[in-house]
């Protein structure tokens, strides 16, 4: 049992997940604060990023994995997950450089987020209901 199609998207999530965990530990470093944010905007901007990924990656991940293992066409699984990875980038770019506040990028990333959620959900649904009728 293997997961190409989904282990793709999680080394993506991976790196990015280190890409902004270094953007925490350098606020971290210049304020010398190993909790708290300093009450600097960025700062707070980059924790945000780096926890809204934690908090939306992981599940997108797993119902993938599932999904890719059940057997869903890997066509299906592929368009989810790149609408999970853009949307985790986007939202990530726009909530650094949009300081918090609205942004394009921001908006666009949380709704490619929820969808890719929303479809891979309909796929396990559909999948299920295929097999067990």
């Amino acid at each position: 049992m293997i997961v190409p199609v989904t282990g793709v998207f999680a080394a993506v999530i991976g790196i990015l997940l280190l890409v902004l965990s270094a953007q925490v530990v350098k606020f971290r470093l210049k304020y010398k604060k190993g909790l708290g944010t300093a009450d600097d905007q960025d700062f707070e901007a980059a924790v945000r990023a780096h926890a809204n990924l934690v908090e939306y990656a992981p599940l997108g991940l797993i119902m993938l994995a599932i999904a890719e293992l059940n057997g869903v066409a890997s066509g299906l699984i592929y368009w989810t997950g790149m609408a999970l990875v853009v949307g985790r980038i986007l939202h990530a770019f726009g909530m650094i450089n949009g300081r918090g506040g609205t942004h394009w990028a921001r908006m666009i990333g949380i709704l490619l987020t929820w969808l890719a959620i929303l479809v891979a959900a309909l796929l396990l649904l559909w999948n299920v209901w295929q097999v067990y009728g």
